[in-house]
């Protein structure tokens, strides 16, 4: 009897061991994983085929606001907001579907996806606003957003800051409205305290003057 407990409590004892090491790694100690990968772009572009059918060929996305453009953003910044979707850390059900492990594979396969699609050039803006309040958009975003975001909305892949510029106006829109809202869970402070006091014409024109631009690609170093 005294052997079959103990059998008992070493296989349970095993058991146990497995599951821990099968749980996947937190947010964090995955991004981690992901930047210690030295990217395959080849690799990288056969698993942007799976991604061609939304953000299309060129990763331009769609102007209607529903797909960014994500051709020539950061990799680490891209990385990063795919390791996101995976843990629920940001919201989108087709996007948590697409960055699941069913789909893509582990770091390896983000590292090598990231750093493929931010070698994609960016085209000229299309998404653009009415361009009523592109002037008074600028003057807040110089104001309130360059410190961190850059003048040229170049952003950051070191600090993980995402480049603005370019980027759909009805997309930007949706981004900055979803903060406020509370549906960004992975958008850092101090953005949701900074939108709260904005108004209407404050959104459409940022969002408007960020279409708009189109930084120097030497500023999107890795």
């Amino acid at each position: 009897m005294k052997y079959l407990f103990a059998c008992a409590l070493a296989l349970a004892s095993s058991l146990a061991s497995q599951a821990q090491a099968a749980d996947p790694p937190n947010a964090r100690q995955e991004l981690t994983d992901v930047f210690r990968v030295t990217p395959n772009i080849t690799r990288g572009g056969r698993l942007f085929s799976a991604c061609i059918s939304c953000h299309g060929r060129d990763g331009n996305g769609q102007p209607q606001g529903n797909v960014p453009a994500i051709a020539q953003q950061h990799q680490r910044v891209i990385a990063k907001q795919l390791v996101d979707y995976r843990h629920a850390e940001r919201w989108d059900l087709q996007m948590e579907d697409v960055a699941s492990t069913h789909r893509l594979g582990p770091a390896r396969d983000i590292a090598d996806l990231s750093a493929y699609v931010s070698g994609l050039p960016r085209e000229a803006p299309e998404g653009t606003g009415d361009g009523r309040n592109v002037e008074h958009g600028g003057r807040v975003y110089l104001r309130d957003c360059a410190g961190c975001h850059g003048a040229e909305a170049e952003g950051n892949g070191v600090t993980l800051v995402p480049r603005l510029a370019g980027q759909h106006y009805r997309y930007l829109l949706r981004q900055l409205h979803d903060t406020i809202e509370e549906r960004r869970p992975n958008m850092p402070p101090p953005h949701p305290q900074l939108f709260e006091p904005m108004a209407v014409d404050d959104f459409t024109g940022i969002a408007d003057y960020l279409s708009r631009l189109k930084p120097a690609r030497r500023v999107l170093a890795r």
